[in-house]
């Protein structure tokens, strides 16, 4: 069964950082924004595993990401 989870990106400084706002304690971090979402793919299966291993449930997709466009001061 395929499900799709929110994934928030952030430029921080020389790299980029990933996590997953319905999975909290899964986050990665990257060289390149591809890097990380290599990274954060893996890093998602690997808690989802985790979870099923200690029999913890494994929570729904439930965020969205989304982007709001506004005009900023001139």
């Amino acid at each position: 069964m395929n499900v799709k989870y929110a994934v928030i990106f952030e430029r921080a400084g020389g790299n980029w950082a990933a996590y997953v706002p319905d999975l909290p304690g899964c986050m990665t971090t990257g060289k390149t924004l591809e890097e990380t979402q290599v990274n954060i793919r893996e890093a998602i299966v690997g808690h989802l595993a985790t979870l099923r291993e200690f029999g913890d449930p494994v929570p729904e997709p439930s965020s969205l990401a989304g982007e709001i466009e506004v005009t900023t001061a001139a």
